[in-house]
């Protein structure tokens, strides 16, 4: 259904031009809007009108006209004057707005498929006979973009992405829960998953500067047929989590880039609950005092050189060297060791998942 503020704008900008008054009522005699004052006068008429078999009736200095949809009564138009001219202004009135209840029903139709299509939930049978109806491509390039806002239903920010993509007819820009905006973007022949990364950059940009908010945003990988939108939107999805788990520090993040987190991600809780009691021995890295933590991390920042990291530390080198022994002692893992090294980082990324993954049960 067409909001009363479309309608209203739509009316408003037909008096400007022909300057005759329009009111559009619905099939109950509500004003849904006008351009004259003591529409509810008219209200009778209109309940009147309805019953009639009439499509346009001259009545009490205004002229009726009936607006359908699929032979469905929707509204009646009110014009005023009974002149052939403004007979002919109540016609093309009744006639934007028919056309305005097509396009935004095939606008919601159009929506509509493409959250079931996201979220898996047709037929293969469906999505092309679906697609086929509502002048959907289906075998053109397509990747699934997620833009998460801090607020829930941040209109804001969703309409600061319609204006960038909605004006392009094969883009779609919908919502699937209350802070995700899902963009499904058409991808040409020549555009690369760089570009992908630039339209990535463009979206979080434009909305850190018009709608003044913070947001994530995960792509992922680039499909060829309709039917695969639904596998890119998910991989988007763990793009987002596995960023808020390992990558806290990026805004835009791509599921062709997470790495070992990827992996990490996938992995059943029971087994990282395995491998952390037989690494750590049943501690835990929490208990590692904030002098450590930040040992370590400073050590996996410069590769491992014990040099440069005791010069960051402004510490010396022999200082780090005890920090380390000292660590090993509590762990039997040695950083200055490469395959320790490895065992040591992929432990602290199993326990980040962990927490991450039990937080989400609160």
């Amino acid at each position: 259904m067409i909001s009363n503020q479309i309608l209203q704008n739509t009316i408003e900008g037909l008096q400007v031009i022909t300057r005759v008054d329009i009111c559009v009522m619905d099939v109950e005699g509500k004003a849904q809007a006008s351009t004259f004052n003591n529409p509810e006068e008219y209200e009778s008429a209109v309940l009147s009108f309805v019953d009639s078999p009439a499509d346009s009736q001259a009545l009490q200095g205004y002229q009726f006209f009936k607006v359908f949809d699929e032979n469905q009564l929707e509204y009646v138009v009110l014009v005023k004057g009974d002149s052939e001219d403004v007979y002919m202004i109540g016609k093309m009135a009744a006639f934007h707005i028919q056309n305005l209840l097509v396009a935004y029903k095939e606008r919601y139709d159009k929506d509509n498929f493409i959250k079931n299509l996201l979220l898996d939930n047709l037929l293969l049978v469906d999505i092309y006979n679906r697609a086929k109806k509502l002048h959907i491509d289906t075998d053109v390039r397509r990747v699934v973009f997620i833009v998460e806002t801090k607020n829930d239903k941040d209109t804001n920010a969703l309409e600061t992405i319609r204006s960038l993509f909605s004006a392009k007819t094969k883009d779609f820009v919908t919502a699937v829960d209350e802070k995700n905006i899902i963009l499904v973007k058409e991808v040409k022949p020549n555009e690369t998953y760089e570009d992908m990364g630039k339209t990535a950059r463009t979206i979080l940009d434009m909305i850190n500067s018009e709608a003044m908010a913070k947001v994530h945003v995960a792509y992922g990988t680039i499909v060829n047929e309709i039917k695969d939108v639904s596998r890119s939107y998910k991989e988007a999805k763990m793009a987002l989590d596995v960023g808020k788990i390992f990558y806290n520090n990026r805004n835009v993040v791509a599921y062709g880039s997470l790495g070992i987190g990827r992996l990490i991600y996938q992995l059943p809780m029971p087994l990282c609950k395995m491998f952390i009691k037989e690494i750590f021995e049943g501690k835990s890295p929490d208990e590692f005092d904030e002098e450590t933590l930040t040992t370590i991390n400073k050590f996996f920042e410069n590769s491992l050189n014990v040099s440069e990291t005791s010069r960051q530390l402004y510490i010396h080198r022999n200082t780090l060297v005890y920090r380390l022994d000292k660590l090993q002692k509590s762990t039997n893992l040695d950083l200055r060791v490469f395959e320790d090294a490895i065992t040591f980082k992929i432990a602290l990324m199993v326990v980040k998942y962990m927490k991450y993954m039990e937080n989400l049960d609160y």
